[in-house]
């Protein structure tokens, strides 16, 4: 599956959808998506699939609070 075809995932779009409000202001949406379909790709076949959901977020969440303390 190609990265945008993750897009359709739930998981992904409740992600999408926590990380942007939670990131509001800091990190564009459209960054924020990238981040998390590329850490949705990253996961493919590494996690057990009821964990999906729980360790995207956090994958998603680090790598976009990283790039929040490296502007500052």
């Amino acid at each position: 599956m190609t990265v945008d075809g993750y897009r359709r995932e739930p998981c992904c779009r409740e992600a999408l959808t926590r990380l942007t409000a939670e990131f509001r202001g800091r990190v564009p949406k459209g960054v924020v998506a990238c981040t998390v379909l590329e850490a949705r790709h990253d996961l493919q076949g590494k996690i057990r699939p009821g964990a999906l959901a729980e360790l995207l977020h956090r994958l998603a969440h680090h790598r976009l609070d990283a790039m929040v303390s490296a502007r500052t």
